[in-house]
């Protein structure tokens, strides 16, 4: 189906009951629905924003387009927990209906302040000619969770020398001041991150870009997020028009960071190393981050790209948010491990040690199509080996590893039904030491794999079919040694 302007530009309110019903049983007809991983009830989400621990919640918000699994007027949809696991459904939390965001409520992000909850994000609006209007808005959530929107922008348009591509404000207190950077893309159409500065959120003042030693790296700089951890400053963000390069950059677009000193505020300038990949797989974008009452920072990243067309687009949904992930720096390198919460997911328990030596083996009652599994990998001669999941006779995903390279691949060509094959159906980094653990959290249709305790990760949406739960594992001239812990995930929102 091709979608007209007039569609993508529907707003939520302007749909009939009936369609808005019809539209939530296509939907929930879908094989691919997830179990515990948070989607929209129908349409399309994309970036996580205004993540923030406030009045004894976890809130996530992300963007929404209601109507189809496209990308059209965006709404904030709004998602809160207690634990990180179990999330209540607050719905629409900001609409696009102000003539600052008549075109779409764009990302953002959460500051408390004063018992409030303060977001501030990019209102979208184009004119009869379609030119987009962009600009720096503020809504405020009491505790009661209602949501009000101030009534003008706070930063009405781009400065002097860059586009209209200006959005997605990162916004925090320090030194007594409120600072938020924001993505933008010069005339000369390279990416970059603008800082700005507040005595008190209302009255913005530019003080210039972030300087960084990539004047010339990709065309746009989205979704910025700036932080200090392990006594280092970390920006992550998520540059577009970056080539691909070896294992490297092999997705339309690309999400990563980078450590240095901490960020000098008055100079700007930010001393780092070079950029990483956040993520080793096919499908993870536009992440962002939040400080939890325990200090510890989380991630969550939206598993989906832009321009991709996914299999469950034809049941009017699309694309998912990760699990949290908990960040810490260790050897220059920003690691990613899942929350402790997560842990209580856990059903049934299947454990197995074995030896698996020039063959491919499966275990009684290893099997599944949502689960949680660790292997402990010892004592590996082999040139390579690996796992096979959300397999049958003819389907399979694999991970991969080629011992000589320290090389691992993961392998979606046989997942099921194909995404993305413009770019490719593998995706491969190397390792800066042996396999020693991999991670594993499936769900009906998707996977994110934990490499060396977080050292490497990859996410990746898989559409594997129905009877697709067989688990096997394999080693090629020569052996390994494994500890395989398994347990089952069962639903636990009804989404």
């Amino acid at each position: 189906m091709m979608w007209t302007r007039e569609q993508r530009y529907r707003r939520l309110e302007e749909a009939a009951p009936e369609e808005i019903a019809s539209l939530l049983e296509t939907v929930h007809a879908c094989p691919f629905r997830q179990t515990f991983h948070i989607q929209p009830p129908m349409g399309l989400m994309n970036d996580p924003n205004g993540l923030a621990y406030f009045d004894g919640y976890y809130h996530v918000f992300y963007q929404w387009f209601p109507l189809g699994p496209v990308h059209g007027v965006k709404y904030w949809y709004h998602m809160k927990s207690i634990d990180l696991i179990t999330w209540i459904d607050e719905g629409p939390g900001i609409r696009p209906d102000l003539d600052f965001d008549s075109h779409g409520a764009y990302s953002g992000s959460a500051l408390e302040q004063d018992g409030k909850l303060y977001l501030m994000y990019t209102g979208n609006k184009r004119d009869e000619n379609w030119r987009r209007y962009p600009s720096q808005c503020i809504a405020v959530m009491n505790q009661n969770g209602e949501i009000s929107k101030w009534q003008d922008p706070v930063i009405p348009e781009p400065p002097n020398g860059y586009t209209e591509h200006f959005r997605d404000p990162r916004v925090w207190k320090e030194d007594g001041g409120f600072w938020a950077i924001i993505g933008a893309q010069r005339e000369d159409l390279t990416g970059t991150v603008l800082l700005y500065s507040s005595p008190d959120m209302k009255t913005w003042r530019l003080e210039g870009e972030l300087k960084t030693n990539l004047p010339n790296f990709g065309y746009m700089w989205e979704c910025p997020d700036y932080f200090e951890l392990d006594n280092s400053g970390v920006l992550i963000f998520s540059p577009q028009g970056i080539e691909a390069k070896g294992d490297e950059f092999q997705n339309i677009y690309q999400s990563g960071y980078l450590i240095g000193e901490s960020l000098n505020l008055l100079s700007r300038e930010f001393h780092h190393g070079a950029f990483k990949e956040l993520d080793r797989g096919f499908d993870f974008y536009a992440p962002q981050t939040m400080v939890d009452p325990n200090g510890r920072r989380i991630l969550i990243g939206w598993m989906g790209l832009p321009e991709i067309v996914y299999p469950t687009d034809k049941n009017g949904w699309a694309h998912c948010l990760t699990i949290p992930r908990e960040l810490s720096i260790q050897n220059g390198k920003l690691i990613q491990t899942p929350v402790k919460e997560l842990e209580a997911l856990r059903k049934q328990k299947v454990e197995i040690q074995a030896c698996i030596e020039n063959e491919s083996k499966s275990f009684l009652g290893l099997t599944g199509t949502t689960f949680e599994m660790k292997i402990k990998i010892e004592n590996l001669d082999a040139v390579e080996c690996g796992i096979e999941f959300r397999a049958n006779n003819t389907k399979k995903t694999v991970l991969k590893y080629e011992a000589k390279r320290k090389r691992l691949i993961l392998d979606r060509s046989l997942s099921g039904e194909s995404v993305g094959i413009d770019y490719g159906t593998i995706r491969a980094c190397s390792l800066e030491s042996e396999l020693l653990t991999v991670h594993l959290f499936v769900d009906v249709s998707s996977v994110e794999i934990f490499i060396n305790d977080g050292e490497e990760v990859f996410t990746a949406r898989i559409f594997p079919e129905e009877d697709g739960q067989d688990i096997r594992f394999f080693a090629n001239h020569g052996s390994m040694d494994m500890t395989v812990e398994k347990w089952a995930i069962s639903r636990y929102n009804g989404q």
